[in-house]
């Protein structure tokens, strides 16, 4: 059994949650409680009483109060086992963390995921009583659907920033671990209860103060600089849209189609990037005349679907804005090709990265 959070990726456009989750650790030091610490074995009694009548196994948890191994380091709380209800066994977690209250990435743990980027079956989300914002998320634990196992989550994140991370599975273990039932063992019903129990806002409450997260500097206020948008704006004639991002000021895309099938075509536009400059722009990179610096990848795209292809354009201006754009052969990146190629040419989609109005974005 994986740590809850063990999907990783940063964003909701490559897993069903993609930001930081329970289980990650910090690198700031431990100075105190804002409450009594919760034990491992508290939690784990929790756990125990709450789900619903069966056999619980392989459990794991970790209190409020532990360190992982690596020096000075914290660990966030959480509690998981493979529980069995007579129906087969299933790998249940909870993780415990806490998210900024009131910013961009707190909404973002609660934001149905985009069915361009991640295969899911439903997904809600639900304002509770007391301002909570309350997801649930049926999907699978690969983006493709491959293998069979599905993942359903409950994600929870309270006004004042507890962020509550429930995950089931139809099989004994997140990965490598062979299908055991049709479906996870609890119900959206059970999975909201398990979620909202008290139990768990009381150990986020106990997580030490010097490690509750702040918010990002700068972060945007809102979606006025939309990705989307400004993408679908800058498209040749042509092309219809047939398919468009929400309103974001750093990623956005579109899906287009030029009468030969469906193309994604995704943007994310990154305001300082000049620590990695040197990384990601060698000597061959192309220099403009403004002195900004391109370079042009071809590759295949997802792994495990045969025939996808990615074109990507990548670039860099001198104050360290980056603008990055990709184009696949497909609608989704986790469907079949649609084309023999993306529908944007590598030059289209240079003018595209390099034109000024990502400059007017913040």
């Amino acid at each position: 059994l994986v740590l809850p959070g063990g999907q990783g990726g940063d964003g909701r456009q490559q897993s069903a949650a993609g930001s930081p989750k329970a289980g990650i650790t910090t690198t700031a030091a431990e100075t105190g409680a804002a409450k009594p610490a919760v034990s491992a074995a508290s939690l784990l009694g929790a756990f125990e009483k709450l789900l619903p009548g069966g056999r619980l196994t392989q459990t794991e948890a970790r209190g409020t109060d532990e360190r992982s191994s690596a020096k000075n380091m914290y660990a966030t709380p959480y509690v998981q086992g493979v529980y069995d209800d007579g129906r087969g066994k299933a790998a249940i977690s909870v993780g415990i963390n806490r998210v900024p209250p009131g910013t961009q990435e707190a909404r973002q743990n609660t934001q149905c995921p985009d069915k361009a980027f991640i295969a899911y079956d439903s997904c809600s989300t639900t304002k509770l009583a007391d301002g909570s914002a309350l997801m649930i998320l049926k999907g699978y634990e690969y983006p493709d659907k491959r293998s069979g196992t599905k993942l359903w989550r409950a994600e929870l994140v309270t006004p004042t920033g507890q962020f509550i991370d429930v995950q089931e599975w139809n099989a004994a273990a997140e990965k490598d671990a062979p299908v055991t039932r049709p479906e996870p063992p609890l119900s959206a019903a059970r999975l909201t209860a398990l979620a909202t129990a008290a139990e768990w806002r009381a150990a986020a409450d106990a997580i030490p103060a010097s490690q509750w997260p702040k918010p990002a500097p700068n972060e945007p206020k809102g979606p006025t600089g939309s990705v989307s948008a400004t993408l679908a704006g800058l498209l040749p004639k042509g092309v219809e849209i047939v398919g468009k991002g929400n309103a974001d000021p750093e990623f956005g895309y579109v899906v287009v189609d030029d009468g030969k099938g469906a193309s994604l075509v995704q943007l994310n536009d990154q305001p300082d990037m000049r620590d990695v400059e040197g990384e990601l722009f060698g000597a061959d990179a192309k220099v403009l005349p403004d002195g900004t610096k391109v370079v042009t990848h071809q590759s295949a795209g997802d792994k495990d679907i045969a025939g996808i292809v990615m074109w990507t354009v990548d670039t860099i201006r001198p104050d360290g804005r980056r603008v990055v754009i990709s184009a696949f052969n497909s609608g989704a990146q986790t469907t079949a090709p649609t084309r023999k190629t993306p529908a944007l040419t590598l030059s289209r989609l240079e003018k595209i990265a390099t034109d000024p109005k990502w400059n007017t974005l913040g």
